[in-house]
């Protein structure tokens, strides 16, 4: 009899045992579909830049920064792609989007985002520092996007730019302009300059490149020409600035550029935009499509604040002068 009992009690014994293990799989495979379930739930952004520079990088990270500042950190799935400087890549990693399925496409820089544009109608297209959208061919409307593309501008005064040239270095003849022609925000804003320079009768020559190997040659020219040099907020030229700026300083001439991370880069003034603003701005109409606001219904943005920016180390090796009373109304990069 005793025998029986001890054989009923390590039967018992061992059916708890299996039915333990059996609820700690279950629960493991619970614990497992929740959090695939929790992933696959994510809202998911694919953020694409042409090329890795200052000014884009810093775009891209506050674009991140916004995002979480709008406790949306734990929502989002963010996939960062960088093309390198080849347009090639950038219709790549398009592709690579939309097959993926992404909720949101973040094209940073005109040419991204007519990639993006013509690559899905369905998508909804959030493009961060697209100087002339309407030229660009994104939207009719500024006020109304009639597609699934919306989102920030980064287009530049050219009027203002020049206003500060001429009151720096009042000088100045001939202007040059160097620049991508194939970005169409260039072709936009240089064309701007010459209406500006028509209007005040002043000369300029232009030296075009495709690709930032030929910006020396460029660069050479224009020091012959001209001077001083404006280039735009040009991503080929922004690839090289370096080589531009040291042509632009042998010569004693300054260069006028369309961004602040230019004149860091050896440039010597603009009147420029906050790009940390800008990224901020675009996570916030990020939030729109998320929260299942219509693309129709958020009106592309321009920044309205500008600031002048000057870079000192560029006056001395030119030899511009600039009283420190002067200096104050800038932000000063060395």
């Amino acid at each position: 009899m005793k025998k029986i009992v001890s054989i009923i009690t390590i039967i018992s014994i061992m059916f708890m045992l299996l039915a333990g293990c059996t609820t700690s799989a279950e629960t493991n495979e619970a614990d497992q579909d929740s959090q695939t379930s929790a992933e696959s739930s994510k809202i998911k952004i694919g953020i694409i830049q042409p090329v890795e520079h200052p000014s884009l990088n810093q775009i891209r990270e506050y674009i991140i920064k916004g995002l979480e500042e709008q406790g949306l950190e734990d929502r989002v799935e963010i996939t960062y792609r960088d093309a390198q400087g080849d347009p090639s890549n950038i219709n790549t990693i398009i592709s690579q989007f939309t097959g993926d399925k992404m909720d949101i496409i973040v094209p940073i820089g005109t040419g991204t985002a007519q990639a993006a544009a013509a690559a899905t109608k369905e998508i909804p297209v959030v493009f961060a520092a697209v100087s002339y959208p309407v030229e660009a061919g994104l939207v009719e409307d500024l006020s109304s996007p009639e597609g699934n593309v919306t989102g920030v501008s980064d287009a530049i005064d050219i009027k203002q730019i020049f206003d500060l040239a001429f009151e720096l270095t009042p000088d100045i003849k001939t202007f040059g302009f160097v620049y991508n022609t194939g970005e169409v925000n260039s072709v936009a804003a240089v064309n701007k300059a010459k209406e500006y320079l028509d209007e005040k009768g002043i000369n300029y020559v232009e030296s075009t490149i495709t690709n930032s190997s030929e910006l020396m040659q460029a660069a050479q020219s224009l020091a012959a020409k001209s001077d001083a040099i404006f280039t735009p907020t040009d991503n080929t030229v922004a690839s090289a600035m370096p080589v531009l700026a040291s042509e632009a300083q042998k010569a004693g001439i300054p260069v006028y550029t369309g961004a602040d991370s230019l004149v860091a880069d050896g440039g010597f003034a603009t009147v420029g935009i906050d790009y940390t603003v800008l990224g901020r701005q675009v996570a916030e109409m990020i939030k729109k499509v998320i929260e299942g606001e219509s693309i129709e219904n958020i009106p592309v943005e321009t920044l309205k604040e500008y600031e002048k920016i000057i870079n000192t180390s560029t006056a001395e090796q030119i030899g511009v002068e600039i009283s420190e009373e002067a200096l104050k109304e800038f932000k000063i990069v060395e």
